[in-house]
């Protein structure tokens, strides 16, 4: 009548040991259960629970459900510091205050697909394992010790097997005083390591998260509100003109990290407008790198691969009876696995339309469910569509965007044609949940000079492996900007008109074997085209 038993998954009892004619665990339990001759607590998840004692009603009804939520932070920081002295003490290690309560703010912030306590306590667990094998690790000089004792050894034997003995005696009593050498070091860096206890600090759980999540080290460290400060001039470095267009989203990814927006929402969602070329895609690039340090944080979807209704279905996941119903979705996926992630949908106006309506929760709540009926996480995420809808606006000539010349009340017009053609294709429930309409603008002929220079430091970036720099003098650029400028097309001809004027002629003369000892080249205009110059014949010139 004393005992309490507990019962960890407690519906493995239903049907354990059920065979022909006999009885299973559970039901050998109910009699007990209902006479109150035993007192139980069972532990399950709510999903097992439904499965599998929700079916049984006698067993359901002999127990109480109590639905256990997870603790909050506070609770979650007051519960490690109870089991501080046994993780330090089966880890050999010291956990400060300020590594608690980093493991729980972080492990609440990045690890989004568990609870606490269990998530923070484990990456308590993990870091003291890895401090512990990095204190533990014998240092080079012992190494250097121990490699040298082999090698002794091996002559040794070599001497031994060649009957010179006299050699193989003095072998022997190098051996026998490095052993004693490498046993004494050995013991006082033991007992140096018993005396100073690695203290595990917020930084190391930092690097524990960071390996876990995928996140880069520098994002969890780097005070964010500067970083947030400088966003401007980080994406300036790589996207030329568009300032009104960056400025639009950096003030909305302001916003939401000054936690002025709703929690459960993307950081932000934005719509890119406007031209082909002129740098939508590059932007959401660049935003990756920016937030969360890697491009490769970049999820891209490309909606012309979703132009019929049932594709859909690859997006989040197959339905039950349906090829595929194991795999989940190719976006539901990719989140799941990376929740911190900015998700490209590239040229939305080529889908179906009713793709959109399952977007709306996305934008709405964060959340979105798959086939197989896991919530998949949205809230750490940053939601961008791009679309060329604004293409045929220019094709009729009509100048788009921000525009230094025109006047602002013939910009605001121009962005009003655009909008209009954003709502004729796209329905107002799905543009109401937009954060912002980012309109960008076709690129000016000041603006090719500033793409140059990115696009040859590109090319110096792969010629750096052969030791080989390229300059660009401002009379090529402007010739280049002559040859290749097409304001319809934006950016892209620019590349196009690099490859086939420096590119070619530079990879032939490289083949050639002409710049095997040169460490500079700078490319010059003679008689209406580049030309290769060494900078010791450049001296001479």
């Amino acid at each position: 009548g004393n005992v309490i038993i507990f019962i960890d998954e407690l519906h493995t009892l239903v049907g354990a040991g059920a065979a022909e004619g006999s009885i299973d665990a559970s039901n050998m339990l109910k009699p007990a259960l209902a006479r109150g001759e035993i007192q139980c607590i069972g532990a399950t998840t709510l999903d097992d629970y439904r499965k599998h004692i929700e079916k049984d009603g006698a067993l359901k009804r002999r127990f109480q459900p109590i639905y256990v939520q997870p603790p909050s932070m506070d609770e979650t920081i007051h519960i490690i510091h109870g089991l501080r002295d046994r993780y330090e003490e089966h880890h050999g290690v010291e956990i400060s205050d300020e590594a608690v309560v980093e493991a729980v703010k972080l492990s609440d912030r990045y690890i989004t697909d568990r609870f606490m306590p269990d998530k923070a306590i484990d990456l308590i667990d993990e870091t003291g394992s890895r401090a512990k094998l990095q204190a533990y690790s014998l240092p080079g000089e012992l190494k250097a010790l121990d490699q040298e004792l082999k090698k002794v050894a091996s002559e040794k034997e070599g001497a031994i097997s060649l009957q010179n003995f006299e050699e193989a005696v003095k072998f022997r009593e190098e051996e026998e005083r490095l052993r004693k050498l490498l046993d004494e070091s050995k013991r006082e860096w033991k007992k140096t390591q018993e005396q100073n206890k690695p203290v595990i600090t917020k930084e190391d759980i930092a690097f524990v998260v960071s390996k876990m999540t995928g996140i880069p080290l520098v994002k969890l460290e780097e005070e964010e509100s500067t970083k947030l400060l400088r966003m401007e001039e980080f994406i300036h470095k790589r996207i030329v003109g568009q300032e009104e267009a960056i400025s639009a989203v950096c003030r909305a990814i302001r916003r939401s990290r000054a936690g002025l927006k709703e929690a459960k929402k993307p950081i932000g969602s934005f719509i890119f407008l406007g031209p082909t070329g002129v740098g939508k895609t590059e932007l959401a690039r660049a935003l990756a790198e920016f937030l969360f340090n890697s491009e490769d944080a970049l999820i891209r979807v490309d909606m012309s691969e979703y132009q019929e209704k049932f594709t859909s279905s690859r997006l989040f996941g197959a339905p039950p009876g349906y090829v595929g119903y194991e795999e989940g979705g190719q976006l539901t996926e990719k989140v799941r696995r990376r929740p911190y992630s900015v998700v490209l949908f590239d040229e939305i106006e080529k889908a179906h339309p009713d793709i959109f309506n399952v977007l709306l929760q996305v934008l709405d709540d964060g959340v979105l469910t798959d086939s197989l009926g896991r919530k998949i996480d949205f809230k750490n995420t940053l939601v961008i569509m791009t679309s060329n809808l604004a293409t045929k606006l220019i094709q009729k000539g009509v100048s788009l965007g921000f525009q230094r010349t025109e006047q602002a009340d013939q910009n605001k017009r121009m962005k009003d044609e655009v909008l209009a053609e954003l709502r004729r294709v796209f329905s107002p429930e799905f543009l109401n949940r937009i954060d912002e309409v980012v309109v960008f603008h076709q690129l000016e002929k000041e603006h090719l000079v500033s793409i140059i220079d990115i696009l040859v430091k590109e090319l110096n970036a792969r010629l750096l492996e052969r030791g080989i720099q390229l300059e660009v003098g401002d009379d090529v650029k402007h010739w280049l900007i002559k040859e290749g400028y097409q304001p319809m097309y934006g950016a892209r001809p620019m590349r196009r008109t690099i490859e086939r004027r420096i590119g070619d002629p530079l990879s032939e003369e490289l083949i050639r074997g002409r710049f095997k000892d040169v460490r500079k080249i700078k490319v010059v205009l003679r008689d209406d085209s580049p030309l290769f110059v060494e900078e010791e014949a450049l001296a001479e010139v």
